[in-house]
C-alpha cells in the first residue's frame, strides 16, 4: 500500500517530490519528481508502519491538547494568581491520559 505518510517518513515532500492518484484499485505514484531513487512499495509500506507506530504512541498528547486550558485562560489564569489552580487541572488531565 502506498501512503502519503509512508512517504513522508521516507522524507519525502508531497508538494515536490511526488504525486499519488487512485485509480479506483487502489493508490499508485503517478509522478515521481524527487532527484532520490524512488522507494518500492515494500519500503513504503515498512515506513507507513513505522509512522503508524510513533502516531499511536503519541495518541496521550492528543488527548491532552484537547483538554488543556488554552493560551488565553493560562495567561488569564497567570494574572489572576491563580497559576496552582491551573497545575492542578494540567496535573488532572496528565493523569486521565499518561504517557504509555
Amino acid at each position: 500500500m502506498i501512503t502519503t505518510h509512508g512517504l513522508e517518513h521516507l522524507g519525502f515532500d508531497p508538494n515536490k517530490d511526488f504525486v499519488l492518484s487512485d485509480d479506483g484499485n487502489g493508490v499508485y505514484i503517478r509522478e515521481w519528481k524527487s532527484a532520490s531513487p524512488q522507494p518500492t512499495e515494500s519500503e513504503i509500506e515498512s515506513a507507513h508502519a513505522e509512522w503508524e507506530a510513533e502516531y499511536n504512541a503519541t495518541q496521550y498528547q492528543r488527548d491532552r491538547k484537547e483538554e488543556y486550558p488554552s493560551i488565553e485562560e493560562c495567561v488569564h489564569a497567570i494574572l489572576d494568581g491563580e497559576l496552582d489552580a491551573l497545575q492542578a487541572i494540567r496535573a488532572e488531565i496528565k493523569a486521565r491520559y499518561p504517557k504509555p
